[in-house]
């Protein structure tokens, strides 16, 4: 099992690898766009846009769960995750996004 936290400010940032997806049912989110999302996506996931996250994350986030964020390669998921850690949510970024997914299936 691979955990990872990076230190983002005065806060702690998880990723994790997609093997350990198969253990999460819930709050998986795909943040690319919607056209992308419906040509194929991880199991269980939900598209909220990375555009639309970052807009009104209060709108789609509750400060008391945890999500689970990717994107086409995992880089715009980390980046998107040191946001909204800073911000107070629990994020957990997907290592190598929907490409790593696919290379594990």
């Amino acid at each position: 099992m691979y955990n990872a936290y990076n230190k983002v400010g005065d806060f702690f940032m998880k990723s994790i690898n997609v093997e350990e997806l198969k253990n999460i049912t819930e709050n998986i989110i795909d943040l690319r766009s919607i056209e992308k999302y419906n040509d194929n996506h991880i199991p269980n996931s939900i598209n909220i846009p990375s555009e639309k996250i970052l807009l009104e994350p209060n709108k789609y986030l509750n400060k008391n769960e945890t999500y689970y964020l990717y994107c086409q390669k995992g880089m715009s998921s980390y980046n998107i995750c040191r946001i909204l850690t800073k911000l107070g949510y629990k994020t957990v970024n997907i290592n190598g996004g929907y490409e790593r997914w696919l290379m594990t299936k």
